[in-house]
């Protein structure tokens, strides 16, 4: 249903860094690279990044966040830990979680601007 989705971030070079690392246990690199924006995926670039050098960083609890789909749980412990190496701050330490259909295996971090990002990986069929 979404094709792609951007965040805005004050510093491109820091958090492409950032990035690189945090993004590359779920299989996505970077694809696309401009003078403002970077984008990366897995074929095409789903996931922006937009330079706003004169943005406030994002408010904790703001409610918003983004959730990346991981291959499985080592890959979300990846994520977490890559992104706490990297200069951003834990906001849900990797684990079990319970949505409304079913149980998942997610970490939730906040990126050098305060974007919330989410990796989650859900079971597969039983059998």
């Amino acid at each position: 249903m979404i094709d792609h989705i951007s965040i805005a971030v004050r510093d491109l070079a820091v958090s492409s860094r950032f990035y690189d690392a945090v993004l590359a246990p779920l299989g996505l690199t970077r694809l696309a690279e401009r003078p403002a924006t970077i984008g990366y995926g897995k074929r095409y670039p789903e996931f922006w990044l937009n330079l706003r050098p004169q943005m406030i960083p994002a408010v904790e609890g703001t409610g918003a966040h983004v959730c990346l789909r991981a291959a499985d749980a080592d890959a979300v412990s990846a994520f977490h830990d890559r992104a706490l190496q990297h200069g951003g701050r834990s906001d849900g330490a990797p684990g079990p979680r319970q949505a409304a259909m079913t149980t998942y295996f997610a970490a939730f971090i906040l990126d050098p601007d305060g974007n919330k990002i989410e990796a989650a990986s859900f079971p597969g069929p039983a059998g």
